[in-house]
Parts: C-alpha cells; structure tokens; sequence
C-alpha cells in the first residue's frame, strides 16, 4: 500500500491524464482534476478481478447472496442503515440511477431542486430528461457551506418540485452535512411530497472528526421518501468497472423505479464491478483505513500550504472527499477563464467552480489524492498562478 509510488496512466484511455489537451488545451499540464485517485488499487480487489480472467468464461453474471451481504454488512456497520437484500437495486452507476429514479418518479416538467454550487452532472442529468432544474444557493458561514432553508422551502412552496439531490457529504466543497441540517431538509421533503435523492458515494471518505449521516437513518417515517444512491467506486478509486446500488425501503417507490430499469436494461452491473465492489467491502478495510491515513496527510499538506504560503485565498477545509474547493477571487479575473488561466499560467488542471453553478464561480477544485512529489508540484504551480497575475 505504497500511496507514494507513482503509476504512468498516459496512453492508458484515462479521462483524467489523457482529455488534458482536450480538456484544457494542453497535454503537458500536470491533472489534478476529475474525482479519480492516482493510487493503486486494492490487491484484494485486483485479484478478484484477475480470478474471473484466470478461471471462468466471460458470460452472464447475477449479483450473487456474498455481494448483497457485503453490502449490508458495510452499510450496518459504517452507516448504521438496516438494509435487506430486497432493499437493494444494482445499477451501473449513481447518475444511471438517477435517471432512472426521475423517469421513474416524476414526469416532464416537473421540478428537481438541487444547491449551488453542487456536482455538475446533477444539473446535467434533469435537464436531458427534460425537467426544470431548480438551484437553491448555499450560504458561506465560517468558510463553510450553509443550506438556506428558507430559500428551499420557498421554492417547495412555489414550484413543481418533486425531487432533491443532494450530494451527501457535498461536492465539491467537502462538508459533512450534521444530523440537524439532514433532519431539517427531510422533514421539508416529507411535507412537499417530494423525494429525496441522497447521493451517498463520497460518504466513506470522511475524516476523523466527522460522521455522514444517511437521512434514512434519522426517523423510521423518513425511509418512505428517501431513496439512498452509493458505490464502492470513488471509496476505492474503481470507478472504471461502473458498479453502483440505490436503496429503496418504500416498496410502491422501488417497485416504479424497478419498471424503468426493465424498460431501459439499466439495472444489470458488468462481471468486473459486481467482483470488484464485494471484493471492496469486504477483503479491502486495511487498504480503506491506509487510504485515509494518506489522504488526511495530503489534506494537511494542502491546508498548510495555503495558510503559509498563500494565506490571502480564501478556502474550505474539507471535512470529506480528496476534494479541495478554494476561492480565486483575488485574482480578478472573469469566473469563465479561471481554468484555463490555472492550465496556461501554471500549467496545472484543475475544475472551475463556474460548472458547479453561478455560487461556485470564483472558486476552483484541487484533487488532492495523488503521491506527495505531485501535490507538492501542484501546489507550487497554483502559488506561481497567484504569484504572477
């Protein structure tokens, strides 16, 4: 488990090393970008992986009684979610269920609410199953995320809203929503009749001194409108086999949503991702707990970094994810050329704010979950960018 060593990904089909010039301009700029880790992975989840080349014919597979088992003991145990097989519905991955659960659950033009700023795709997503997407901003407090709920209400109130998504912990700036602000959101659900969509897949990259809380878990009545989306694939940087699963108690829900991925054949997961996730939660707990371990002394790193060398920046400490959210304000420069003035001054690629909503304009995403020589690399070049303009 050396999180050190350093893996050539180039000329590999990488989204992350080899869309650069695509992406940024520029094919020598150093990624630190899209939500994937430059580590290696589990060697439990790569023999399991390797056990279906070595020893059986590529065909058919079903989820088997050990992969469901995986799953719910995980979720007992980390998340203290009471799940049962039936509870459970494979899905290649979180934004095919997402889809799904919309066909499923609403019809056109009806209203999603999501915040801002909040992970692309969400917007993405609705918008291509011709819903209307609702924003409600998140309020900065302490140089941490905030949800208005007011403004939420208000929007329940007025518009047609039938779903929320929530990024739970939040992407991408890191924060652990407490069991308060859950509650409080739930509770706003249940009286709008509108389902709530937790998108759970950062939630086992939380850090010591914060616990993610699935809404589901706060009030038995809340299982009737929350329907739980997670995946072993960011936890264990495997995002490539696309493996996912939705929890859903309410049968009348599970049952609607179970149509729709008939109807679309979007309820089957691949040989590989079916071997990989059990393979994830349960021979691969030393590989997670060293992860951690690194990934919160790249976090420190990184803030350190920032409050020595560039105290003037404004960021968030993320209390979740390998994912940095800083403010780029200072440099004065139009909230639409902030990426490519990071690729081109600094030669570094990073996420601009803006494609997370109009709230995140001035901010930027760092992906901190790399070997150390490349953070520190990244971090000069982002200090050369503030330096020089």
């Amino acid at each position: 488990m050396d999180f050190n060593k350093e893996i050539e990904r180039r000329n590999t089909g990488s989204v992350k090393w080899d869309m650069l010039e695509e992406m940024f301009g520029d094919k020598n700029v150093l990624p630190m970008w899209v939500a994937d880790m430059d580590f290696d992975n589990a060697p439990e989840i790569k023999q399991a992986v390797k056990r279906i080349i070595d020893t059986e014919i590529l065909g058919y597979t079903f989820p088997q009684t050990s992969l469901y088992h995986s799953i719910i003991e995980w979720q007992k145990e980390r998340h203290h979610m009471d799940v049962s097989k039936e509870d459970i519905l494979f899905s290649p991955g979180v934004l095919s269920s997402i889809a799904v659960i919309i066909q499923a659950l609403t019809k056109e033009g009806d209203g999603v609410l999501i915040h801002d700023p909040v992970y692309t795709p969400f917007s993405i997503v609705v918008e291509n199953n011709n819903r209307r997407v609702y924003r409600s901003e998140l309020t900065i407090e302490d140089n941490l995320y905030k949800m208005d709920f007011k403004d939420i209400e208000d929007q329940m109130r007025k518009h047609s809203i039938s779903l929320f998504l929530l990024s739970n912990p939040h992407n991408p700036g890191g924060r652990v929503w407490s069991r308060e602000e859950l509650q409080r959101l739930t509770e706003l659900c249940q009286r709008y009749g509108v389902i709530l969509i937790s998108d759970e897949i950062h939630s086992d990259l939380v850090y010591t001194d914060y616990t993610c809380v699935s809404p589901v878990t706060l009030d038995q009545s809340f299982k009737d409108v929350v329907i739980t989306l997670h995946s072993a694939t960011k936890t264990f940087n495997i995002a490539g086999v696309k493996a996912s699963f939705m929890v859903i108690y309410n049968e009348e829900l599970r049952s609607k949503v179970v149509h729709i991925q008939e109807q679309t054949d979007l309820s089957s997961v691949n040989s590989f991702g079916l071997a990989a996730t059990e393979a994830a939660f349960s021979h691969s707990r030393d590989w997670h707990e060293a992860l951690m371990n690194q990934l919160k002394k790249n976090r420190q790193t990184v803030l350190d970094f920032f409050r020595t060398a560039l105290p003037e920046v404004p960021f968030m400490v993320p209390q979740a994810t390998y994912l940095f959210w800083f403010d780029a304000s200072s440099l004065d420069i139009e909230e639409t050329k902030l990426k490519e003035t990071f690729a081109d001054v600094g030669k570094v690629a990073l996420n601009d704010g803006i494609s997370y909503g109009l709230a995140g304009g001035s901010f930027m995403r760092l992906n901190f979950a790399v070997p150390e020589p490349m953070l520190e690399e990244g971090l000069n070049r982002i200090k050369h960018v503030f330096d020089t303009l």
